[in-house]
């Protein structure tokens, strides 16, 4: 399996970050590696001193697909659910301003939180409300209607790129509000309300 993530996907966080507004959605990958364990908790790397935390709801696909038309898009999953794409700010900001890519930042083991899914009929799949709390206090607040591309849209054009397979797993991009995190802190996303995983930071 692999992970397929979406940048840029929330004007606010847009501008938190002060990037440019993407013409096409911007795709980077994290390989299975990056999958924090169930019950493990995320353990800051000796390599950054600026880990942030970016909540994001998953998408999780169930069959083999290259070319997916938008109208089609939504019979390759039946699954959502809600993670966290840990980033190395301060390793991601020297990579973007030297023109080199963000695997370093993005892609190292355990920054990628997959937490619970359900069954896609449990939502409304463009007006999905998610949060991601902070030692019980609400950091992110977001909601899929605020995405420049909706789920079905970035399923189509990440399969003109990739053949989506099975498993495959799309992180569909971070609202506003995200930042740094600390030891013992401990990050909760929530989902609709429903709890969808909880993160100790060591």
């Amino acid at each position: 399996m692999k992970i397929i993530c979406i940048g840029r996907n929330y004007t606010q966080h847009i501008k938190e970050l002060a990037n440019e507004k993407p013409k096409n959605p911007v795709i980077f990958l994290k390989p299975d590696s990056a999958i924090l364990p169930k019950k493990i908790p995320f353990f800051i790397p000796p390599f950054s001193n600026d880990i942030h935390y970016e909540v994001e709801v998953l998408v999780k696909i169930n069959k083999v697909g290259k070319y997916i038309t938008p109208k089609f898009a939504h019979t390759y999953y039946n699954e959502i659910g809600l993670g966290i794409d840990f980033t190395a700010r301060d390793i991601q900001t020297t990579c973007k301003q030297k023109g080199l890519p963000w695997e370093k930042a993005k892609a190292f083991d355990g920054s990628a939180v997959v937490g619970n899914f359900y069954a896609k009929e449990e939502f409304n799949i463009n007006n999905i409300s998610f949060q991601l709390l902070k030692n019980n206090e609400i950091v992110q607040d977001g909601n899929t209607q605020e995405m420049l591309w909706k789920i079905d849209e970035l399923i189509s054009y990440v399969s003109q790129y990739f053949t989506l397979k099975k498993g495959d797993i799309i992180f569909t991009g971070t609202p506003a509000g995200v930042g740094k995190v600390s030891e013992n802190d401990i990050l909760t996303g929530v989902i609709e309300n429903k709890q969808a995983f909880s993160i100790k930071i060591k």
